[in-house]
């Protein structure tokens, strides 16, 4: 098999995503409880109460999930979720609509900012060289990561986030996007992801092949063809060279 392109996830595939999000989602909304506390202290506000008092982190998001879904088709653009449901508590905690959109913007900032806070795995940086030398690299996420600002951008020569064209993985959309940019048909491509449902199937359903990241999850049965399960993505280059075969 001649190889093209390797598309790859990015949140638990190139590092380990939970402890970065869970830091983000308590940092960023504590940030803005203390800005917006200091904030109405300087404008002798401070009738209005501690914001995370009345509006606490589960308010905020049950907030999102209502809103995804008010709007299923949005229901995959978290960006997009968490900003309109900022705006609405802080309407509802009594801030004009103005400075509402402007808090939560700013809360936005605070939050992609935490969520750059990823350390990819030490194999990753010299894996994507040493392959983007030979394949065409592509990212299709359905996280809300600003990849564009990390180091590691410039090994891919697309990244599609797939939540905010509305058709987060497993729709085939982001997939068949990333292959038309990469000129790539899908029978000449492998795609690498951690999860069996957003990575793997998709893939297989449009034809490509798959490397499933899955150090701990169970599946009974042997794998499809065209799926090779690995323990971790610094097994990636022994594959792609067993799959090109000798020479």
């Amino acid at each position: 098999m001649t190889l093209q392109a390797i598309t790859f996830d990015l949140d638990d595939t190139l590092w380990d995503n939970r402890g970065v999000m869970a830091r983000t989602e308590t940092g960023h909304y504590a940030w803005l409880d203390a800005a917006l506390d200091a904030w109405l202290a300087r404008r002798s506000e401070a009738h209005l109460g501690r914001f995370a008092e009345r509006f606490p982190l589960a308010a905020y998001q049950t907030s999102r999930r209502r809103l995804a879904e008010r709007y299923p088709l949005r229901r995959g653009d978290f960006s997009w979720l968490r900003e309109r449901a900022l705006v609405e508590l802080l309407e509802a905690f009594g801030l004009p609509r103005s400075a509402a959109w402007l808090w939560a913007a700013a809360t936005m900032a605070r939050f992609h900012a935490l969520r750059l806070e990823v350390s990819p795995h030490p194999e990753v940086e010299p894996l994507l060289a040493e392959l983007g030398g030979r394949y065409r690299l592509g990212a299709i996420t359905n996280g809300n990561l600003a990849v564009h600002r990390l180091a590691l951008h410039r090994h891919f020569r697309v990244t599609i986030a797939a939540g905010e064209i509305q058709a987060p993985k497993p729709d085939a959309r982001p997939f068949l996007a990333a292959l038309a940019r990469l000129a790539t048909p899908p029978s000449r491509a492998l795609h690498v992801g951690d999860s069996w449902q957003e990575d793997v199937l998709p893939a297989l359903r449009l034809g490509m092949h798959a490397a499933w990241i899955a150090a701990d999850t169970p599946h009974a049965g042997d794998l499809p063809a065209g799926v090779f399960r690995l323990q971790h993505v610094r097994e990636l280059p022994a594959l792609v060279q067993r799959l090109e075969g000798p020479g």
